[in-house]
């Protein structure tokens, strides 16, 4: 599928955190760099057609104040759209509301950053128990299928990216994805103990079961 230690290296992962109205909140940053101008990664992460290709199929109305529903997954509404460069979006699953904002960079003739923010209020029981690996693997596998979509064009179906995800090499993947998001929580001042038994329990969580556990 791909070559996994490369894939994971190529990735950026922090953890911090920001103060909103409502109170606390985490922060989980994810970022990649790609072969590929700006104005294709846009359309890659923007276009309906083509974010059901790497990500989730998607239905609604890609605007700003518009709703959007990712099968089987998140839904939300457009908050903010810079083009080329960024948007924003609520992220809504279950009773749980959080953001995420996409932001796109050039680097380099042919060549573009893809950064996605997601901000969530602290739970005092889902983070210590999960920590940032809880929504931090998802993304990582989100910007996995992006490099594929945009390395070769080929377009991700849903099972058998969930086939792939049971194999011996999702697997891998997600166990080192999981221990370097212990990494970056580690970076952020967590206990290097409990990162990693956190990593551990959503490590367990999400090669468990079909569905990750609930966002942090």
């Amino acid at each position: 599928m791909i070559e996994i230690d490369e894939q994971i290296n190529a990735v950026r992962r922090t953890v911090g955190t920001r103060v909103l109205e409502a109170g606390e909140a985490r922060v989980i940053t994810v970022s990649q760099a790609y072969d590929t101008p700006l104005a294709d990664l846009w359309d890659a992460c923007t276009s309906a057609e083509r974010i059901s290709r790497w990500f989730l199929p998607v239905s609604g109305d890609l605007r700003v104040g518009g709703h959007y529903s990712l099968e089987g997954n998140a839904s939300g509404t457009v908050e903010r759209c810079d083009p080329p460069r960024s948007f924003a979006a609520t992220w809504e699953m279950g009773d749980q509301v959080s953001w995420i904002e996409v932001r796109l960079t050039e680097e380099g003739e042919g060549r573009a950053r893809f950064e996605l923010e997601h901000v969530a209020h602290v739970d005092d029981k889902l983070w210590p128990e999960f920590g940032p690996g809880a929504v931090g693997i998802g993304w990582d596998m989100a910007v996995l299928g992006l490099a594929l979509h945009l390395s070769s064009g080929v377009s991700m179906d849903p099972a058998e990216g969930a086939a792939w995800a049971a194999s011996d090499e999702g697997r891998r993947f997600m166990t080192l994805s999981s221990d370097k998001w212990a990494e970056a929580s580690i970076a952020a001042g967590t206990d290097p103990a409990e990162a990693r038994a956190a990593a551990q329990r959503v490590l367990a969580a999400y090669t468990a079961f079909p569905e990750p556990p609930p966002a942090s």
